[in-house]
């Protein structure tokens, strides 16, 4: 195996091809407490992509509720059990990836769901961990919670399902990351669905091939976002490019939020892929929770999140999040309005850092009449 370096766990890991990143990374960034699991987005992927045959029970993307929410059942939980003690000193982390903690014969430490695992995609839906006992009452990090995940494809840095393809179906594009499997070449043995740790691969057993999220990459070369990203009504998403940390640029958005302020983290860094998708933790959720499933820098995302309302910079970006199609390659604060630009550094959009706020007169005199909401 090769040795590659992996920034988010600080150190340098096995993979099972040397380090050979693309031109440009597609990265998101999720910021988790706007999401309501309205689904829109899980519906615009499922529209757009999977509602062929053999494709009915994909959800290429999905919405579920942490602690109890899984597609398919139990997808995290079962690795995380499989992996052992996943600790870290600092910045660093000192347990195996799943790479690392292969077993032999095999090339990624994993697990393939039986068809019933994906027969309950809403399940644990707004279920609350603890009860609310008399005299609850609120005090900023909640003890019965739950929240909204969304998940799609990370396009990870260090693909599982890429390493575990006998038949090197699976690839990364140079030009810009995202990961796609040849349908030429699969042969359905679904050693990428058994591999990926997320479970974001899937069998078609029509056309006898693995299935995954494409990142809606002709929109991508068009230089708009994915479908997920533009009909997500709580506009929680934002895709663009991410660098690696010692190039971070502070006018790209993505570098921004994840290098800059260090505000989005990665969903299980410790397994070792460097995924590409990035989560605003949640900001009521017990600490001990969040460490385990973003790493250890949770504590320091949310209290530079806490501080957006301070922080007109912080406040503009976020305010940015699904304010247009065009994908943001830069953008900038320009005192109280918000700018994104394309790649060739054209204005695309410009937003006030505060929406405007308008107090009519309960008495419209000019019509002799009492305003109300319905009027």
């Amino acid at each position: 195996m090769a040795r590659v370096y992996n920034w988010q766990i600080g150190r340098e890991m096995s993979y099972w091809y040397p380090e050979k990143r693309p031109k440009r990374q597609f990265a998101a960034v999720f910021d988790t407490n706007k999401c309501i699991a309205c689904q829109t987005c899980t519906l615009a992927c499922k529209t757009t992509w999977t509602s062929g045959k053999g494709q009915e029970y994909m959800l290429w993307n999905n919405v579920e509720t942490k602690p109890y929410g899984f597609y398919p059942i139990a997808w995290d939980v079962n690795l995380l059990e499989k992996l052992g003690v996943q600790s870290w000193t600092g910045g660093r982390y000192t347990g195996r990836t799943i790479f690392e903690a292969a077993e032999a014969g095999e090339r990624v430490l994993g697990w393939r769901p039986d068809e019933m695992d994906y027969s309950n995609p809403n399940v644990g839906e707004d279920d609350c961990l603890n009860g609310v006992g008399k005299g609850a009452h609120f005090t900023g990090e909640h003890q019965s919670w739950f929240f909204y995940l969304a998940r799609m494809c990370n396009h990870c840095t260090y693909p599982a399902c890429l390493s575990s393809c006998p038949r090197g179906a699976v690839y990364k594009r140079p030009e810009d990351g995202i990961v796609l499997i040849d349908q030429q070449r699969c042969r359905g043995y679904q050693e990428c669905v058994k591999a990926c740790p997320y479970k974001k691969t899937f069998y078609n057993p029509m056309t006898r091939t693995s299935e995954k999220c494409i990142a809606c990459f002709p929109k991508i070369e068009s230089g708009l976002q994915p479908q997920c990203f533009v009909n997500c009504i709580g506009k929680i998403r934002l895709a663009g490019w991410i660098s690696k940390p010692e190039a971070a640029r502070a006018e790209s958005p993505i570098d921004f939020l994840v290098h800059v302020k260090k505000v989005a983290l990665p969903l299980f860094p410790q397994f070792g892929l460097e995924p590409n998708v990035y989560y605003i933790p949640p900001v009521h959720v017990p600490r001990e929770y969040l460490r385990q499933m973003f790493g250890p820098g949770v504590d320091a995302a949310l209290e530079v999140y806490k501080s957006a309302p301070r922080d007109k910079d912080l406040a503009g970006l976020l305010t940015l999040f699904g304010s247009t199609e065009r994908m943001i390659a830069k953008w900038k604060r320009a005192g109280e309005q918000v700018l994104g630009y394309d790649e060739t550094g054209s204005e695309i959009v410009r937003i006030p850092l505060r929406e405007p706020v308008h107090i009519r007169r309960a008495f419209d005199a000019a019509r002799g009449v009492m305003r109300a909401n319905v009027s």
